[in-house]
């Protein structure tokens, strides 16, 4: 069909529906007005602000502090329960004691109900539960249908409450944790977050402190009634709750859920122990027969509440945080096709201080000059400030990312009992708030400030996973050797028995490969 005859019938299709043809016709004067290149299009400002979290928080008699968003969009319900309790509290020769009552609050079953009753029941319901605990908290949740809320307010009640332990459960569990201690080994990334938390913190600091055959053998059900009971308390409980209700009867069903708890005289949970320490300089090598090396370059690194923390965003993002826009990335996969992934993290730790680190993969004939390249980087971001393009590009990522925490009611709830939790809310209820504006305040001074700053090639601690003969060996195009990417000593760590987690001779290691 001609243009001519297809514009005569857009035109006639616009007047039937009692509309206009330059509605319906673009003119080719209008043409004019778009751009020729992406990066022309101009945009509004960004109008957001995000929700108060006092519109939400709610105290209740027990204890509890709870944020309660409704949400009436799906007839659904979410309810997590955050407890302040972990890892750390576990007793001497008890290791796993806090991820195996977690575990089993949920999945061992009730005084009333056992644990195959309780799964079926909330299959019929089309719920979803979950419980566990890490390092630093506990966590208790349900999701289901709003019309289902009262019965899965009680089943929550039960598990809080009543919590049966069954032996068949307690044994299962027991079973898995050791099949997983068995593959410990297995994966050259399990080995390098091990020895990274080693380093990063000290091998003798709580937090690597790992679960044996020994420390799980000699947990019984009485350790874990024990340990629930004294650190389940309302009191310690930051709850979240999101969903297909009025928020009203909403705090009121959670007065009823926490309300005659039926332990008393619990003690305050015990600050979280001090003393982290980053290891000395060096290179810390562990042999692994594999044909890639995986890399983590450790420096001492800031506590979320550190002054710097919003110019140490924008200078990481620059540096190696902001994917293919980064230094890292472009030197270390674009310019020398060395590895797929490298990017650095430097992020700010909630209770002690989290060391920045830069990461990648590589064959292990180029680890080595990989680790001098991305040192090269750390040390270029110390001596030029960044362009005004990449300062611009990296603060409107993170401005115009920020909408996105709170993109669902659940998330808005999340976060703000994430806040409270850690303490936050009680010391800068504002955070979110002034979020935008401290990072529109960083300069490209401020960058270069915090690059020279922290930024310290030696105090380099550079952990290696792989094959350390195949590293050993220089590229004729590079020779780069070990001792060139470190001003520290090169040390060997062994790796370590996976039932018992003490290291390992040579020969023993030689027996558990065969």
């Amino acid at each position: 069909m001609k243009r001519t005859a297809i514009n005569t019938l857009l035109i006639l299709s616009a007047l039937a529906l009692g509309g206009t043809p330059c509605l319906t016709l673009r003119s080719r004067a209008a043409d004019t007005d778009i751009p020729k290149r992406p990066e022309e299009i101009k945009f509004p400002a960004l109008n957001y602000e995000p929700p108060d979290a006092a519109k939400y928080r709610v105290v209740l008699k027990s204890g509890p502090v709870a944020y309660i968003v409704p949400d009436r969009d799906l007839p659904l319900v979410s309810i997590n329960i955050t407890v302040h309790t972990g890892k750390y509290l576990e007793p001497e020769g008890r290791e796993g004691l806090a991820e195996l009552t977690g575990y089993l609050l949920i999945h061992g079953g009730t005084r009333n109900r056992t644990a195959e009753e309780i799964e079926e029941r909330l299959a019929f319901l089309a719920a979803q539960a979950s419980s566990g605990i890490g390092n630093f908290e506990g966590n208790v949740g349900i999701n289901l249908l709003s019309k289902d809320l009262d019965e899965g307010l009680q089943i929550l009640r039960e598990v809080l409450t009543e919590p049966r332990f069954q032996d068949d459960k307690i044994a299962l569990r027991k079973k898995q944790m050791l099949q997983a201690m068995k593959q410990r080994n297995d994966e050259s990334e399990a080995i390098e977050s091990r020895e990274y938390m080693n380093l990063a913190f000290g091998e003798n600091f709580w937090m690597n402190k790992y679960s044996t055959k020994a420390s799980v053998d000699a947990i019984t059900r009485a350790d874990i009634e024990e340990f629930h009971k004294k650190w389940f308390d309302p009191r310690a409980f930051v709850v979240s709750a999101s969903g297909d209700f009025d928020a009203t009867e909403m705090q009121a069903k959670l007065e009823k859920l926490f309300g005659n708890w039926p332990f008393k005289d619990q003690q305050p949970v015990p600050e979280m122990p001090k003393g982290p320490e980053l290891a000395a300089p060096g290179v810390y090598i562990v042999d692994k027969d594999v044909n890639q090396g995986r890399v983590s370059i450790l420096l001492p690194g800031i506590k979320r509440e550190d002054p710097d923390y919003f110019a140490i965003q924008v200078m990481n993002d620059i540096l190696g945080g902001g994917g293919f826009t980064s230094h890292i990335m472009n030197s270390v996969r674009s310019d020398e096709g060395l590895a797929y992934s490298a990017y650095s993290i430097f992020q700010g730790g909630t209770y002690y201080s989290s060391p920045f680190a830069a990461a990648y993969q590589s064959k292990s004939r180029t680890v080595t000059y990989a680790a001098k390249i991305v040192l090269a980087e750390l040390q270029k971001m110390t001596e030029k400030p960044p362009t005004d393009q990449e300062l611009n590009t990296s603060k409107d990522g993170y401005i115009q990312r920020f909408p996105q925490k709170f993109a669902t009611k659940s998330q808005v709830a999340a976060a703000f009992a994430s806040e409270e939790y850690t303490g936050r809310y009680a010391t800068d209820s504002k955070y979110f708030q002034n979020y935008r504006a401290k990072i529109q305040a960083v300069t490209a001074d401020d960058v270069q400030r915090v690059a020279k700053k922290y930024l310290t090639p030696e105090k380099s601690v550079i952990l290696i996973v792989g094959d350390k003969k195949e590293i050993s060996q220089k590229m004729p195009e590079h020779p780069v050797e070990l001792k060139d990417i470190t001003p520290g000593p090169i040390n060997d760590v062994p790796l370590r028995d996976p039932l018992t987690m003490k290291p390992m001779t040579a020969k023993e290691k030689t027996a558990t490969v065969q």
